[in-house]
């Protein structure tokens, strides 16, 4: 079998896993979609993982109970894996609501896990409402909705906070891509 490093020589880049989490309507997906194309456009080869193609296929079965919800975050890194072992960037958009999710991701993924918070009060997330969801908890419609029913356990230590409520998107994705980039590069 190829090894990773031999991947990794042959498109120039250290694959890694860069995981957004933060709360519905934070910004993760519009800046992970964002990051895609900028690391596209400087030739890196990138995998994109986020809600909407997960648990439409890989986690159709899985709901948001609890164990779930963990089920759902050990199916995605374990996914990840495989494609770092490719010698991809892989791309992660999702809730993680719970420290423990986040550490087991971590224990899959190890030091290929790049974790970005990104900070948007559950106000301004509610506030902005992109995909009618806060509507819906609010009005009973959604149950164990993350921030409202369900806990969003604040990080201690992520790799790195983008904070969207106080911040432009082209800010952060700045700020994301000037972290980032130095740990993409090839390892040799």
């Amino acid at each position: 079998m190829l090894t990773r490093s031999e991947k990794e020589r042959r498109t120039g880049q250290r694959a890694r896993v860069i995981w957004f989490y933060g709360l519905s309507g934070s910004g993760k997906s519009t800046l992970a979609n964002a990051l895609e194309r900028r690391l596209h456009a400087d030739g890196f080869f990138t995998a994109l993982l986020d809600g909407d193609n997960v648990r439409s296929g890989l986690n159709s079965n899985l709901g948001f109970s609890d164990e779930d919800r963990e089920e759902n975050i050990r199916r995605i890194a374990e996914v990840s894996k495989l494609f770092v072992e490719a010698g991809l960037i892989v791309i992660n958009s999702f809730i993680t609501p719970l420290r423990r999710y986040r550490e087991s991701a971590r224990e899959i993924l190890g030091e290929d896990l790049i974790e970005i918070h990104v900070h948007c009060s559950f106000e301004k997330c509610a506030e902005r409402d992109v995909k009618g969801l806060y509507a819906k908890a609010k009005s009973g419609d959604l149950a164990s909705f993350t921030g409202k029913d369900s806990t969003f356990e604040e990080p201690a230590r992520p790799d790195l906070r983008v904070d969207t409520e106080r911040n432009k998107i082209e800010e952060s994705l700045a700020e994301v891509y000037r972290f980032v980039l130095p740990r993409l590069k090839s390892p040799g």
